[in-house]
């Protein structure tokens, strides 16, 4: 099974129209007429299947989320602003005050900010681990742990989890499992190990050109039988799970986060998003391809790479189990000082210095200047953020002009 092969197909003729317009159609409005009042009363109770307000629903939006649930086998999506917007919204439809989330691996900057501080104002604590920590997130599961929050790959340490059981323990426990698989759509179906919630930051290689922000959370179905959202733990949504059934995660989110927060995509960001989603599979392939050419070369001459492929990774082996076809655009290098990782990115001829990742040309940031400028030193250790480290995504550019640009500004940045 080929992952960017079998979606080839998908994207582009679920995108596209057979008749009039074939680019899908922007709807550019904030609101809709309903028509009469017996219309109006059946869209808001849900018996009518019409655009309500575009705070909680555009109609081209709709057709991006349609598309975002197929990709990763889930029974509905909502999507968001940006990628923040849709951590908020999937966390904060499932958490209340009193709560509690356990958050695992080298998280974004942002993402880690959100639990640490913004969910700590809200009354939700959050415990934090590395990826290998097993016997030390069991044991910090309390009868108030609400989520098992994961990155499918840490962003940037480039550490990898054993999905399978970090998935055990939470459905074990009957606790809700996130995976944000912003750097992996495709390449991992974090649905297909027990996941409940995808995040998306589809600003990144979904679209893959920086012309829109965008986020998007998908959601699987709410099972008939024994279902760990019918125990009390999560009591204060069976309302939602008695009269949705199975989309009833979707409609929390839909009442709880999006129409109360506001974290709404709009209709021409969601078009962005569908023309890149269209070419995903295939700009997908080509980057984890040159991104093995790339990491194995500057390896091979002495630079301080980080990237899973690499087998001296300690984490080479869970590439192997469940990124065969890759882990994205992402790796980073250490060179040792903040002067070094600057003169490094000063002088290549490649390199867009950016906060961005996944796009169409090769990022790099400096990660301890930057994102992480205002984070103290332990937590800078405890999310891999060394002082020389630079985070790189490589682009669609020719894998060998990389090397040759990479090679020369190594050498250029150690005179």
């Amino acid at each position: 099974m080929n992952p960017f092969e079998d979606y080839t197909t998908f994207f582009v003729q679920a995108i596209g129209n057979k008749e009039g317009a074939i680019s899908p159609t922007i709807t550019q409005s904030a609101s809709f007429g309903y028509g009469d009042s017996e219309t109006g009363e059946g869209i808001f109770d849900g018996s009518v299947k019409k655009p309500l307000y575009s705070r909680v629903g555009n109609p081209t939006s709709t057709k991006l989320e349609s598309i975002l649930a197929k990709m990763d086998g889930g029974v509905a999506c909502v999507t968001t602003s940006s990628g923040m917007g849709a951590i908020t919204l999937a966390v904060m439809s499932l958490v209340s005050s009193g709560d509690e989330v356990i958050s695992i691996g080298g998280l974004f900057g942002g993402t880690y900010s959100f639990f640490n501080e913004t969910l700590d104002r809200f009354g939700v604590k959050t415990s934090f681990f590395d990826v290998d920590e097993l016997d030390s997130i069991k044991k910090a599961i309390t009868s108030k742990t609400k989520i098992i929050y994961l990155e499918s790959v840490g962003n940037p340490n480039m550490r990898l989890a054993d999905i399978d059981a970090i998935s055990k323990i939470a459905n074990d426990a009957g606790i809700s499992f996130m995976v944000d698989n912003t750097v992996t759509p495709l390449m991992l179906k974090p649905l297909d190990y027990g996941a409940d919630v995808v995040i998306y930051s589809t600003t990144k290689i979904i679209t893959g050109n920086a012309s829109a922000l965008g986020g998007a959370v998908v959601f699987r179905a709410i099972n008939e039988g024994e279902d760990k959202f019918k125990g009390e733990l999560y009591k204060d949504i069976h309302k939602f799970i008695k009269k949705m059934g199975k989309m009833a995660l979707f409609a929390v989110a839909k009442k709880r986060a999006l129409r109360d927060f506001g974290m709404s995509s709009n209709g021409f960001s969601s078009y962005l998003t569908m023309l890149g989603l269209e070419t995903l599979p295939l700009r997908a392939a080509r980057v984890n391809e040159s991104v093995e050419i790339i990491v194995n070369e500057l390896d091979k001459n002495g630079i301080d790479v980080n990237h899973p492929s690499l087998e001296t990774h300690p984490h080479n082996a869970l590439y192997k189990k469940y990124f065969k076809a890759g882990t994205g655009n992402l790796f980073t290098i250490d060179m040792g000082t903040k002067e070094k990782a600057f003169k490094f990115i000063n002088n290549s001829k490649l390199i867009t210095v950016t906060a961005n990742i996944g796009d169409s040309r090769t990022l790099a940031l400096h990660m301890g200047s930057t994102i992480y400028s205002d984070f103290d030193q332990e937590t800078k250790k405890f999310l891999g953020i060394s002082d020389g480290l630079i985070r790189v995504s490589i682009g669609l550019e020719s894998p060998k002009d990389i090397i040759l640009d990479f090679l020369e500004s190594y050498k250029a940045s150690n005179i």
